[in-house]
């Protein structure tokens, strides 16, 4: 059963932080963990998965705090380790003239398209200072977005037996994750300005029937994108009951957290 948003919300009251800690393994009464936010730019594919997997690891042994990752793609396909191949409708020569990469993840779910004027996400927080349940995990991920959206006038909702969000039965941010000993990694794109006639090369998450839209159609114009980043951040500050800290690629890389 899907928890409701506002049951969804009430599970996340049961303690108000009030202290910031950095480096929480397990759920302390009346400690906040602290969460990193970093804006990667626009990256490769690739050079993203590695970043994420040595911040992942890191985590895993309590060397680094939360982190949560914003990053913008080129033309790229990719396709989560559950996906259907037959969901990706355009052939090599056509995804090359067209200059789109396709690449297989590790991520959950199935094939979807990120490209530029989209909020790609990706949340690497170790679960066990939170609730180790995926399901709710998921839940409050499409919670934030929600609220996100509402923020900017965008009303919009769950779609039962669908991970995402929804506006009039239309598509406007996929969710797929990766948990790997309670740490999660990989997470959610919303369509804020993006080039829907990319979508058309695929079968966005494998939903034939369904289509995709994005906040500047439903606006009438693309609203700034740092400020939907901003909006968000504080949703999942809230929602998740982290410290968020702002931080830039100097700080982090050049203080060997991790390299790049």
């Amino acid at each position: 059963m899907i928890p409701t948003l506002e049951k969804t919300s009430e599970m996340l009251t049961r303690t108000q932080p009030v202290r910031p800690s950095p480096f929480l393994d397990e759920f302390q009464i009346g400690v906040t963990p602290f969460c990193l936010s970093l804006d990667l730019g626009l990256l490769e594919y690739e050079e993203s998965l590695r970043i994420q997997s040595e911040i992942v690891g890191r985590r895993k042994i309590n060397a680094t705090p939360d982190y949560l990752l914003f990053v913008e793609y080129p033309h790229i396909i990719t396709l989560g380790r559950g996906g259907n191949r037959k969901h990706l409708l355009a052939g090599p020569d056509e995804l090359e003239n067209l200059g789109v990469r396709f690449y297989l993840t590790g991520r959950g779910g199935d094939i979807t398209y990120h490209g530029p004027g989209q909020l790609v996400v990706y949340p690497i927080i170790n679960l066990k200072t939170w609730y180790k349940d995926i399901t709710l995990y998921l839940r409050t991920l499409e919670l934030c977005i929600i609220k996100t959206l509402s923020d900017f006038g965008i009303e919009s909702g769950r779609l039962p037996g669908a991970t995402g969000v929804w506006v009039d039965g239309r598509k406007i941010a996929a969710i797929g994750v990766r948990t790997s000993q309670w740490v999660t990694s990989h997470g959610l794109a919303l369509n804020v300005n993006t080039d829907l006639h990319y979508f058309d090369l695929i079968v966005p998450c494998g939903l034939s029937s369904k289509a995709v839209t994005t906040m500047a159609e439903l606006l009438g114009e693309p609203p700034d994108l740092v400020e939907v980043r901003s909006c968000f951040s504080a949703h999942f500050s809230r929602e998740f009951g982290r410290s968020i800290q702002v931080s830039n690629r100097d700080e982090v890389f050049g203080n060997s957290v991790i390299s790049y």
